[in-house]
């Protein structure tokens, strides 16, 4: 084949082999496999779509080793490791829009995604481009010697892509726990924990300390601890960990706090600043703490070489979007779209609705992933409601809608079950008036096909993009 007429003009072939051809262009590794005589361009979609998102692997064995193979780029630039139950995404992405604001060139890696996986990496706002994601994600695959999971060649392709693009510092949300979290090869200027709720329970432990004990192991020896947790055992179990690391902790509530003030606005009180009139975007008041914490991260890397001022602050606070956390969609009726999965997470957004909203009447949609305590989800919600619409979700991972149909009905709640998420939105639409509101909730996979296709089949009044549970 002539590499020429392929409009590989000025393209130089560097390696062969694996029956291979890896082609260097426009600053961008493409390869393109040969079958026989055939020819098939990689696709990191493809290749991806192969590996199992729903495997899960405690170690950091793996990616060390794979990492190691590309010179360790993870110690290239500082980091902010994020950790928690709930609100660890919203903690993180207020960070990377301050420091932003603030003129660094921030890279922001989160999950999950709900339409576009690139949107799990992020600098300065604008997703990985595709070739680089698709160069990178080949490059990984001719360096796995064994198996390997979904998370860690995303989170490999984070680190590496973060460190070709020359960032000032990294962002990074910890997908599960954090001990043995593929995210925690970092070693991290500041460890966040957002707040610590009973969740993955057969991964982590069965009660908080056991898994406060999980989300500890991103705290490192003489390091940074900024937490929103206030138990009693898990606040001593953090402040030991703490000691034996002789890193330092730093508490929301007693080191620092946000307080919401009558006209709607928000004053911090800091370790030496004080920040008053703050706009906090973000719905509902659980992201007041989340906003105190990424304040609390910049004053402290502030004393690590970075600059920021309070005009760069307020504007980065006040931009911050993070989509899927009390969104609105649709103001008539009213549409919000929330990604709360756990019991902790639904109990912030039941808050949020009976404080900040008015209604007449409340519509759920409801669906759920089998390892989740949907039970204990509804029984938070659903009284609220006059109806909840329960569609099916295309992930096997998720609850059948006709079992959580009759887990409501035994517990007295009015359910409809529909044959898709696209039939839920329009069967509550066609219920609900300009009064009431529309609610979906229980998973970001659920949030993730709202998204795909709410605006394609529905026209409704001004639409925002705000926001709520993290």
């Amino acid at each position: 084949m002539n590499l020429l007429s392929a409009g590989m003009i000025r393209r130089e072939v560097v390696a062969l082999q694996d029956k291979s051809i890896h082609i260097l262009g426009d600053g961008q590794i493409i390869q393109i496999q040969c079958i026989g005589t055939s020819m098939t361009k990689f696709n990191y979609e493809d290749y991806l779509s192969n590996l199992n998102i729903d495997v899960m692997r405690f170690g950091l064995d793996a990616i060390k080793g794979l990492l190691a193979k590309f010179g360790n780029p993870q110690d290239d630039y500082p980091t902010i490791l994020v950790a928690g139950t709930n609100g660890k995404g919203s903690t993180a992405a207020i960070i990377a829009s301050i420091m932003m604001q603030s003129g660094s060139r921030v890279g922001l890696y989160t999950s999950p995604h709900l339409v576009d996986i690139r949107e799990r990496i992020v600098i300065n706002g604008t997703k990985i481009p595709v070739r680089t994601l698709n160069g990178i994600v080949m490059e990984i695959k001719n360096h796995v010697a064994g198996n390997i999971t979904y998370f860690e060649v995303l989170t490999a392709a984070a680190f590496i892509y973060f460190q070709r693009a020359h960032i000032d510092v990294a962002v990074m949300e910890v997908g599960l726990g954090g001990r043995l979290d593929a995210t925690n090869v970092c070693r991290p200027l500041i460890s966040v924990i957002t707040n610590i709720g009973l969740e993955h329970t057969a991964y982590l432990g069965r009660t908080l300390t056991a898994i406060a004990g999980e989300k500890a192991g991103i705290i490192k020896s003489a390091g940074i601890c900024i937490t929103g947790t206030t138990q009693q055992k898990v606040v001593q179990l953090l402040t030991s960990v703490c000691r034996q690391n002789k890193a330092v902790l730093y508490r929301l509530g007693t080191d620092f706090k946000m307080v919401r003030r009558r006209d709607g606005l928000a004053d911090y009180h800091g370790m030496k600043k004080r920040l008053n009139g703050l706009t906090v975007p973000l719905r509902g008041e659980h992201q007041l703490s989340n906003a105190a914490l990424a304040l609390a991260v910049v004053e402290i890397i502030e004393e690590n070489g970075f600059v920021t001022d309070s005009e760069a602050i307020y504007a980065g606070l006040k931009k911050t979007h993070w989509e899927a956390r009390m969104e609105i969609l649709c103001e008539r009726p009213l549409f919000l779209l929330d990604g709360a999965h756990n019991p902790s997470g639904v109990n912030a957004l039941r808050s949020a609705l009976k404080r900040d909203f008015s209604w007449r009447r409340l519509i759920l949609i409801f669906a759920a992933l089998a390892d989740k305590d949907y039970c204990a989800m509804l029984k938070k919600i659903a009284p609220l409601a006059v109806i909840t619409v329960l569609p099916p979700l295309r992930t096997s991972r998720a609850v059948p809608a006709r079992d959580i149909a009759r887990v409501m009905k035994g517990l007295g709640y009015r359910a409809v079950v529909s044959r898709s998420v696209e039939q839920a939105i329009l069967k509550a639409m066609k219920m609900a008036d300009d009064k009431d509101i529309i609610c979906a909730l229980g998973s970001f996979y659920l949030a993730g096909e709202v998204k795909q296709v709410f605006h394609q089949i529905h026209s409704c009044g001004k639409q925002h993009g705000n926001t709520g549970i993290g």
